[in-house]
């Protein structure tokens, strides 16, 4: 077993939290600097971690005992860790689990991420929330000194915040490919007759949303952020998916031009998240930063249209504002935390946003129904596409 290493959580208002270093430890003096957020989220550290929306991020989790079932191949939502460092309560001595295939801290030392633990993450908690999201800096050092300790709070303070960042185009795939894997533990796929072919852009999407989609009876291309509409409708679409990311969405200008030529042609289109915000931007929407932002899976959001309440997994900062949504559209969720709009949908075009994350990477499953309208949406969009092309056969 290593040795304990001193390490230091600084915050942007002068805050100090002293604690252990694990993780990437290989440089005298290592640190991370990030958005410092909150996740009440119990399980699903994994998933967390390697979720793109975290990218630039710190990630406090509220749950003590992190660790315990190590880390597995099949339960990363990408290839690496996006978080900038993991703080924590208490990382377990050992790690047990009939998936466990290697430890937390093995896997961020792989994937050089930084980590503290035996930091009073109530303490912490309670201060993001008073607060809101700080800038923060963890720095491992040998030992202690003041020296070090104003170190971490310059670099704290010289970091970037995350309003008007693009970290979409940051963390999106290089290259377009397709996807045919369906969930780790769905039986059989649901299919309409045939395959949906679906667009998904990603802004930083998650292997489990593409594994939902696979499971409706989906063929996905995933391409990268910044693919211009025409390209997407080069390749045929059914529907076009707009992904979940980190940052603010409002630089990302590219994306909501391709999400408007998308409008126009009246193409099925869902967003999750960033995809979600992205839309509402495209239809004359504003969207700001929150205090604190939504992140956990235990969130209750309303379904407006049958008073159902679920219970959701959430992870975001910034939020639509519903003041500035048209009359075209109806709002369909509601958070029950603080009251901000969690869904919308078009009066008469096929567009659908939810903020939350509905395939439950990790959280509770009961919002997975959000897909549906989207693929229904589909099935309408091309009976009217084959009904349009036998009128035109026959006028000829």
């Amino acid at each position: 077993m290593k040795l304990p290493r001193f390490a230091l959580l600084a915050l942007e208002d002068g805050s100090l939290f002293e604690g252990v270093g694990f993780g990437h430890l290989s440089h005298p003096e290592n640190y991370a600097l990030g958005e410092v957020v909150f996740n009440t989220a119990m399980t699903g550290y994994q998933e967390i971690l390697t979720d793109p929306s975290y990218a630039n991020q710190l990630i406090t989790l509220t749950y003590p005992h992190i660790g315990n079932v190590g880390v597995n191949k099949d339960d990363k939502e990408s290839e690496k860790i996006y978080a900038k460092g993991l703080i924590i309560r208490q990382l377990p001595y050992q790690a047990s689990n009939w998936r466990y295939q290697s430890s937390l801290e093995a896997f961020l030392s792989e994937n050089r991420v930084l980590g503290i633990a035996e930091i009073d993450t109530r303490r912490l908690t309670r201060l993001i929330r008073e607060k809101g999201a700080m800038r923060g800096c963890i720095l491992s050092a040998p030992q202690m000194s003041e020296e070090i300790a104003q170190k971490a709070l310059q670099l704290c303070r010289s970091s970037s915040s995350l309003e008007g960042l693009d970290l979409a185009k940051e963390v999106s795939t290089p290259f377009s490919y397709q996807w045919a894997e369906k969930g780790l533990w769905s039986k059989q796929r649901v299919l309409q007759g045939s395959e949906f072919h679906v667009v998904a852009y990603d802004f930083g999407i998650k292997k489990t949303i593409l594994r939902c989609l696979y499971d409706l009876g989906c063929r996905i291309t995933i391409v990268n952020a910044k693919t211009t509409a025409e390209d997407v409708l080069s390749l045929a679409p059914d529907g076009v998916f707009l992904s979940n990311g980190p940052g603010d969405p409002k630089p990302c200008q590219y994306a909501i031009d391709a999400i408007k030529h998308f409008m126009h042609r009246e193409m099925p289109l869902f967003g999750i998240c960033l995809g979600h915000q992205l839309l509402a931007l495209a239809c004359g929407a504003q969207t700001h930063k929150m205090k604190f932002g939504h992140h956990g899976g235990n969130h209750p959001v309303r379904d407006l249209e049958n008073q159902k309440v679920l219970i959701t997994s959430q992870n975001h900062g910034f939020v639509v504002d519903e003041q500035s949504l048209n009359k075209e559209f109806v709002i369909t969720h509601r958070s029950l935390f603080d009251n901000t709009l969690q869904g919308f949908k078009h009066r008469t075009l096929p567009l659908f946003g939810f903020q939350g994350h509905p395939e439950a990477g990790p959280g509770p499953n009961d919002a997975r129904q959000i897909f549906n309208p989207f693929i229904e949406a589909m099935l309408t969009y091309r009976k009217q596409s084959q009904k349009s092309s036998t009128i035109a056969l026959e006028l000829n």
